[in-house]
């Protein structure tokens, strides 16, 4: 086997690998963390006699923080994906030159 292309499916499977790791992290930051904020909620509720009002906005927070996040980190990502692409426009000054 060539050298570049065991390095290209090296390359290939890191990123695989990395992808599988960055979902896992994902779910689990998704699965977690809203329902702890909502104890913490759930706590000061208790402790203040209110009991559902902090935990649902303490849960709701803790969501529409982690969309938000998500949100923008996707966003972020596909832009340098696109800049990377063979799609991609290439500057002003490289297209007069070819």
């Amino acid at each position: 086997m060539a050298v570049g292309l065991q390095d290209r499916e090296q390359g290939e499977q890191g990123e695989l690998y990395r992808g599988f790791g960055d979902s896992l992290s994902r779910s689990f930051e998704l699965a977690i963390t809203p329902p702890i904020i909502a104890a913490f909620g759930y706590f000061l509720d208790r402790l203040l006699g209110i009991v559902p009002v902090l935990t649902i906005v303490f849960f709701l927070t803790a969501m529409i923080g982690l969309i938000a996040t998500m949100w923008y980190g996707y966003d972020a990502r596909m832009k340098v994906h696109e800049q990377d692409g063979p799609w991609a426009r290439q500057p002003h000054d490289q297209a007069n030159q070819q």
